[in-house]
């Protein structure tokens, strides 16, 4: 066969195969991503492409390879839905990163995040005041789910006929024991002035134990997230 013909017509099979397993495994290989989905479709498309451009094997060789990958899922999904301690295994388990508003930062490093990315993710789901936050989940899928702070939750001012003031944007000045001199310059203060914000309630916190500290210049308001 035709070199080019041969990579075209191995192509066109290894896409239809694929097409037939995806929609076998259904709509979790789009919709949630987990980890053994990740795995299962990276090594899949691998095989695949594979298949496509190499010459020297027999093409039914791919075609086992990519049907034993579908009947591992097959196996562990329902071994997952069968028992417990399985899906836990399998899927893994939500993960709590706040909660009552104060960051569990032993559950971000087991999450594999660090405080920049818990700050993006919940920026990305509106939430730019951590204060507004009363829960965040990290889910299997590897997003976040969000429960507003009961403060959060309130009628919009057209309702009330109030005009609300202009939203701002907060200043980390500390993040993970690190302090943040760009964001102190921003807001116009220095390092003295921090140092004495922290320890007014306590002389002996240590800046290495601050998981985050937020400045909210409207109410002059230092937000201290420790490291718990």
């Amino acid at each position: 066969m035709n070199p080019v013909v041969r990579v075209v017509v191995f192509s066109i099979s290894s896409f239809l195969f694929l097409f037939v397993i995806t929609k076998i495994m259904g709509k979790k290989q789009i919709a949630q991503l987990s980890f053994l989905d990740y795995v299962i479709g990276i090594s899949l498309g691998s095989i695949a492409a594979e298949m496509s451009t190499d010459p020297d094997r027999p093409f039914y060789h791919f075609f086992i390879a990519m049907a034993i990958y579908l009947l591992l899922d097959l196996i562990l999904t329902f071994c997952a839905r069968k028992a417990t301690f399985m899906k836990k295994f399998v899927r893994g388990r939500p993960i709590i990163l706040i909660e009552n508003g104060e960051i569990r930062y032993k559950n971000l490093s087991r999450s594999k995040l660090d405080i920049n990315d818990l700050l993006a993710m919940c920026r990305a789901k509106g939430f730019f005041d951590l204060r507004s936050v009363a829960y965040c989940i990290f889910e299997t899928s590897g997003d976040i789910s969000v429960l507003p702070s009961a403060g959060a939750v309130v009628a919009k001012s057209t309702e009330l006929g109030i005009t609300p003031p202009e939203p701002s944007l907060s200043k980390d000045v500390i993040e993970d024991g690190r302090i943040i001199s760009q964001a102190l310059e921003q807001i116009g203060k220095d390092e003295a002035w921090l140092y004495e914000r922290i320890r007014k309630d306590d002389d002996k916190v240590d800046i290495k134990n601050i998981a985050l500290a937020t400045y909210y210049a409207d109410e002059d308001e230092l937000k201290i997230h420790y490291k718990i």
